[in-house]
């Protein structure tokens, strides 16, 4: 059986074996994970997803218009 990876480890992953590192909003992140295979639902799932993850530290969001998300380094 076949373990499935969260939805965050799906987003972190993605972004790690891209190289981003910039802040994105969640409907470049949502294109970047359709465009290398993983897919969430959508922009707004993107972005529950990384606000949950805010709360304990793994994400960073920057409430300009439109909000961005930049995924902290698993090392910190």
């Amino acid at each position: 059986m076949q373990l499935r990876r969260s939805e965050f480890e799906r987003i972190r992953t993605v972004l790690s074996e891209t190289g981003v590192t910039e802040p994105l909003t969640a409907r470049e992140i949502h294109d970047l994970l359709r465009a290398n295979g993983e897919e969430l639902d959508s922009p707004h799932q993107v972005a529950t997803v990384l606000g949950r993850r805010s709360e304990t530290g793994d994400v960073e969001v920057l409430h300009d218009r439109p909000y961005r998300y930049l995924i902290r380094d698993e090392a910190n």
